[in-house]
């Protein structure tokens, strides 16, 4: 066969291959899924505002408008949580350990338990109300979750097979759209949600947080989550606060994480007998407490708390114990189970700490804050990669590189020391176990052997499924 007409049967083999529609169907249906990532995350975005802008006008509407809390937040806890139990299963808390749970399973059905549009469009409307009853909780956890829901949809209906990279790519889409910070999307994905990280998801993920980088500065436009604040350590004094900031941050990020999942495997024995019921009560409660902690603050406490960090990163001095006080009420709303992430409430306990600290050591505000939220978000999540490019992003602190660096390794450093399990990969763990349990009893259910007679399921369970 001659070369000239061998080469030509290759073209036309290539142009009938890049022409047909089993080829690009799948790829248009994920970058049309990448783009509703960006699109969603900016709406959910307005909305938290909206929120808690709501919030705001019924608290200072009035004579009493500041005892309004006393009721709002415990009923709008409890419904919150009664709508997430009821109708909403798996929305519960940050969304990020859903999302690293469903990477390890294998089945389409038990990942739909935990990533689907159901959960994600409940994971919204339960974050809102949550931020419209003053809850301590951010919406960047709950995006990652909505990310991942929304790649696994559109790959579902694209005959995309490539479920783990999917669900990467849809977190770090949601973390880059939500910060509009796309190099930290990209390492949370690495460090954070991919602790066993494929090569070959690399274009997915990158793929997917550009095309929802564009959609989210179409709507958006270019701006830092912070502002700029382009500061270093210039004197011996200041890069003494970089210990200070990542060994205290660190310590009080493990004790975070580490309360919470002993208190959290507590709670959810506590809650077997009658879930639904004693879930409702464990949220009233907690909102209840919110309440009391917001009043006593002034109001500091309620939503997000991205107010107070951009002020402590602008140079505003934070009072000194709004850092527990933020932590706290964080913390009770973690543990009451209603939908709603830590993100944004650390990175303001991170800017209080760093505050009350730079006052101490007599440093500039916006250096010890932005410090601060190093140490502190890197001894929480137990990421330092992610707590530096995010922290840098949000604040294009230049400047500040190496210090913000230190901060973030020496808080890793001293939450490992301290708590030894990365709080979300915990959390992730009863997700799984549960998801896990359930496709065990449909399968019982399923095969009439075993539902008519009684027999015992012959397959062994694992110690880490229980």
């Amino acid at each position: 066969m001659p070369p000239l007409y061998r080469k030509s049967k290759i073209l036309r083999r290539s142009r009938i291959l890049w022409a047909s529609p089993a080829l690009w169907r799948p790829r248009l249906v994920f970058w049309c899924g990448a783009l509703a990532i960006g699109l969603v995350s900016v709406a959910f975005a307005k909305l938290a505002d909206l929120a808690q802008h709501l919030f705001g006008r019924v608290t200072a509407a009035g004579p009493h408008g500041d005892l309004v809390p006393l009721l709002l937040t415990p009923a709008g806890f409890a419904l919150s949580a009664y709508l997430a139990l009821r109708f909403f299963p798996n929305s519960q808390g940050s969304g990020i350990p859903q999302a690293i749970a469903a990477r390890h399973l294998h089945e389409d059905r038990d990942r739909q338990r935990l990533l689907s549009l159901k959960v994600a469009f409940g994971k919204v409307m339960l974050t809102l109300l949550g931020l419209f009853s003053g809850a301590s909780i951010g919406r960047e956890g709950p995006t990652v979750q909505v990310g991942a829901s929304i790649m696994l949809a559109v790959a579902r209906f694209g005959g995309m097979a490539q479920a783990r990279g999917l669900i990467l790519a849809g977190s770090a889409a949601g973390i880059a759209a939500a910060f509009n910070t796309p190099l930290a999307g990209i390492v949370f994905a690495i460090e954070e949600m991919g602790r066993a990280y494929e090569a070959r998801s690399n274009g997915l993920v990158l793929t997917a947080v550009i095309l929802s980088g564009l959609a989210a500065l179409g709507l958006s436009g270019t701006y830092t989550y912070f502002g700029l604040a382009s500061i270093g350590p210039g004197s011996a004094r200041e890069w003494l606060l970089v210990v200070v900031c990542g060994v205290a941050g660190g310590a009080l990020g493990a004790g975070f994480s580490g309360f919470a999942l002993s208190l959290g495997r507590r709670i959810r024995r506590w809650m077997q007998p009658l879930p639904l019921r004693r879930s409702v009560l464990l949220a009233a409660g907690c909102g209840l407490a919110v309440a009391l902690i917001g009043l006593a603050s002034g109001g500091a406490t309620f939503g997000t708390g991205y107010e107070q960090a951009r002020g402590a990163i602008e140079g505003q001095a934070l009072p000194p114990f709004f850092f527990l006080e933020k932590l706290l009420a964080s913390f009770l709303s973690m543990i009451s189970g209603i939908p709603g992430g830590i993100f944004a409430p650390s990175l303001a306990v991170g800017a209080g700490l760093g505050s009350s600290l730079g006052l101490a050591l007599g440093t500039s505000i916006t250096l010890a804050a932005t410090l601060g939220m190093a140490g502190y978000f890197a001894g929480v999540v137990q990421a330092p990669m992610t707590a530096f490019v995010i922290i840098l992003e949000m604040t294009g602190n230049h400047d500040g590189v190496i210090a913000i660096m230190g901060a973030s390794m020496l808080g890793y450093l001293t939450s490992r020391l301290l708590q030894a399990e990365p709080l979300y990969h915990g959390l992730s763990r009863s997700f799984l176990a549960a998801a896990m349990r359930q496709s065990r009893a449909e399968e019982q259910e399923a095969r009439p052997d075993t539902a008519e007679t009684g027999a015992e399921d012959p397959r062994p369970v694992k110690k880490s499924d229980a």
